[in-house]
Order: C-alpha cells, then structure tokens, then sequence
C-alpha cells in the first residue's frame, strides 16, 4: 500500500513542478536520440530540497522507464532491431545491473569515476576523428560470436549501470556502434531496450523500500515519455551523422560532469 503522502513531496511550488517537467521532456529527448538524459533529469531532481537522494534516484527511475519504453517501441515499429541479438542483451544488462549495485554498496564510486572519465574521453576522441564510424552498419562478428560480444556488452554495461550509471545509454549506443559494426541508429534502437531492462532492475529494488515518489514520478514520466517520442522520430528522420553529433554533445556533458565529481571528491580534498 503506498502512503498517501508519497504522492507529491511536501511544499514542492507549482514553478519547482514545471521546472521539473521541462527537465524530463529534454531528458526524454535526448536519452532517446542517443543516451544520457539522466544527466538532466536526475540533477534537476536532485535539486528538490524536500527529496532525499534515494527518493531522487527512485523517482528518475520511474520516469525513465516510462520514456525508455515508449523509444523502444518506437524504434522497434521503424528500425525493427534484431530482437536475437537485443532481448539476451537486456537480460544479462539486467543481472549486470544487480552485480553493479552489490559492488556499489561495498566500495565508493569516487574510486571508479577517474577511470569512466578517462575511457569516456577516449571513446569521444576516438568517434571524433573518425567522422564514418557509425554511418553504416558493417558487423563484425557472425553467428555465436556476435551474440556472445553482444552479451558481454550487455552485462558490463548493465554492470556500470548499477554501480555508477551516468551515460548508460551513451556507452551503450558507442559499444554497439564501435565493437559489434552497428550504424548509430540501429545502435540506438537496441541500446533503449537494454536500457529498459537496466531501468526495470533498478526499480525492481526501489519499489519495496517505498523510496518511489509516485505522483511526481508520474507527472515527469508523462514529460519524459513525450520528450522519448519526440527524440525517437527525430533521430529516425535525421539519420546517423545527427546522432552523432549529439553523441559528442553528450560525451562531452558527461566529461564534464564526472570530471567535477572526481575534482570535488578525490582532488580538491588532496590539495587542502
């Protein structure tokens, strides 16, 4: 039974409520094209005094999975990914994901982030000089070996996921397009349904713990699944190189992102 005041927190102003909308319908736009919406979403949430994090992280996953369902759909209806290689992907995401977060509660992200930043920046080099990768899919593997690499992604991606999880989506769609020979859009379209799977796990502990905030949850989801329609066909009717580019607009944001985490937590407080 969920408690009448878990609908909306406490005090939140209608201005503070809007703010929040706006955030997850770019959230949704953006995780659909190619990933990382949680970069906006989640901060947005974070910022809402009368949440605790677990109550921010909680709420985030219940909008996502909303907006990354209504992508896979939609994907699914216009890109027809290869579910052979999509649906044993998302399962192993999802156990991955469960490996993550057991890994999480024993040692601290901050030991994990510099290496993410690292490998980030590489991968966002590396898509940058080379302006073809992704244009057209060319595979890489056949047979077994292909849904064996596709598998491994799956659980160390899922692994990430539970364990740290900003640009889940983003090294998804970069692994698919870099190792398995994927052009972006098919990347993208089986990148949102393991993503789903990486989302369902991580609400599948939220829920019980009552750390779901419904109402607002509801009111973002509503947000983020219009954003993830609308992302979805634009990236669709826009093509590889507009993915793209927001591929690199998006590692950057990450870079960016986890460099201040790993300046805030690791160095400043060596320099002091």
């Amino acid at each position: 039974m969920i408690p009448l005041d878990a609908w909306l927190p406490d005090g939140i102003s209608v201005e503070t409520l809007a703010l929040l909308v706006v955030a997850a319908f770019a959230a949704g736009w953006v995780d659909a094209v190619v990933g990382g919406g949680g970069l906006i979403q989640l901060p947005a949430l974070l910022l809402v005094p009368q949440l605790a994090p677990v109550q921010a992280l909680a709420t985030n996953k219940l909008a996502s999975i909303c907006g990354t369902a209504t992508s896979s759909v939609t994907y699914y209806r216009r890109v027809k990914p290869d579910l052979r290689t999509a649906l044993p992907m998302a399962g192993l995401a999802l156990l991955g994901s469960f490996a993550g977060a057991a890994v999480a509660t024993v040692l601290p992200t901050a030991v994990f982030k510099p290496i993410i930043v690292l490998a980030l920046a590489a991968v966002a080099i590396f898509v940058a000089v080379r302006p073809r990768l992704g244009a057209a899919t060319s595979l890489r593997f056949e047979g077994r070996r292909h849904h064996f690499v596709a598998a491994l992604l799956g659980i160390g991606i899922g692994f990430y996921d539970g364990m740290l999880g900003p640009g889940t989506g983003a090294f998804l769609v970069i692994s698919l397009v870099s190792v398995v020979g994927y052009n972006f859009i098919a990347a993208s379209a089986k990148a949102k349904i393991v993503n789903f799977a990486t989302n369902l796990g991580a609400l599948a502990l939220f829920v019980p713990t009552g750390a779901v905030v419904w109402g607002l949850g509801l009111c973002l989801a509503v947000a983020n699944v219009a954003g993830s329609y609308l992302g979805s066909r634009t990236a669709i009717a826009k093509g590889t190189g507009f993915v793209r580019v927001i591929f690199l607009c998006v590692s950057a944001a990450l870079i960016l992102k986890l460099g201040w985490d790993v300046w805030v937590e690791t160095v400043a407080p060596m320099l002091r």
